[in-house]
């Protein structure tokens, strides 16, 4: 029965990824608002994200249903965003993405670093591993499999083509491979928003969240740099991306504290644009 529903979803998505080339990437950036808006709660909990918004206590300058209204719009854009994704690494897309920082991009390629990019699920979130391969950086992009199977692979041709070559499936077999990856000499990019199985509990938004700790053991063991990087839409079809300058983390700092440190980086991020996060996951489930 599962197979039947995501096949049917399969084919509602091709039809729409269909339609959204036909229309171009303004138009179905803004339908993709639209459908977001109204039918992302159909999929996603609106309550959970009104929880989360109201437990990390942060000051919003609208109410939380219009807010979670606008989060859901944004991830529509994201989807409808995604048969564009080719544009923006080979064509006329690339003027609608403002790089800050890019000069850490070109220091860590020509000095053929190896460092470790964290990040989190931001507007339009694929766009910046794309970025940084296009920057001629060696990458590894960790990423989570898609549930439905028959969409996954739509996904893992745009990931692999247009997003980054190197992708490494999330899971114990997928760490295995970030080692070898990164002895190799390729740097690595993964997302640290998300709550995971095994990991440590530590701060987030004032709430103990279980974290993912792989930066931090990467960080320690291989000496690497953290590089933060932080994407925003500025406009409706315009982003920003936001490369830091690289960190060198203390040799005495635990595995926990530079996990808990890495999620006050994310704060950051979070806070400058609340409602370009996605609050869908259950970040402080126990």
């Amino acid at each position: 029965m599962k197979k039947i529903i995501y096949f049917i979803e399969f084919i509602i998505i091709c039809f729409l990824f269909f339609v959204f080339k036909v229309l171009g990437y303004k138009l179905s950036s803004n339908l993709g608002f639209f459908i977001g808006k109204t039918f992302g709660p159909l999929f996603r909990s609106k309550k959970l994200v009104i929880e989360n918004l109201k437990k990390s206590n942060i000051q919003l300058k609208k109410n939380y249903n219009n807010s979670a209204n606008e989060i859901f719009g944004n991830y529509g854009r994201i989807f409808a965003e995604y048969p564009f994704i080719k544009n923006f690494r080979k064509g006329n897309l690339e003027r609608y993405i403002e790089i800050d920082g890019k000069k850490y991009l070109d220091e860590i390629k020509s000095k053929n670093k190896k460092v470790v990019f964290i990040s989190g699920h931001f507007n339009n979130f694929e766009l910046m591993a794309m970025e940084i391969e296009k920057s001629g950086v060696d990458l590894s992009a960790i990423y989570r499999p898609l549930n439905n199977i028959f969409l996954n692979k739509i996904m893992e041709n745009i990931r692999t083509n247009y997003i980054c070559q190197k992708q490494i499936k999330k899971g114990r077999s997928g760490t295995r491979e970030i080692i070898e990856n990164l002895k190799k000499g390729s740097s690595i990019a993964l997302m640290i928003d998300q709550r995971v199985r095994e990991g440590v509990k530590v701060n987030f938004f004032g709430n103990l969240a279980t974290t993912t700790t792989i930066p931090a053991q990467l960080v320690k063991k291989y000496k690497c740099e953290l590089v933060p990087i932080y994407i925003e839409r500025r406009s409706k079809f315009h982003f920003k991306m936001y490369v830091s300058k690289p960190i060198k983390v203390g040799e005495n700092k635990t595995v926990d504290e530079i996990t808990e440190f890495l999620n006050t980086v994310l704060e950051k991020m979070i806070l400058k644009n609340p409602l370009q996060w996605i609050w869908t996951h259950d970040r402080w489930k126990k």
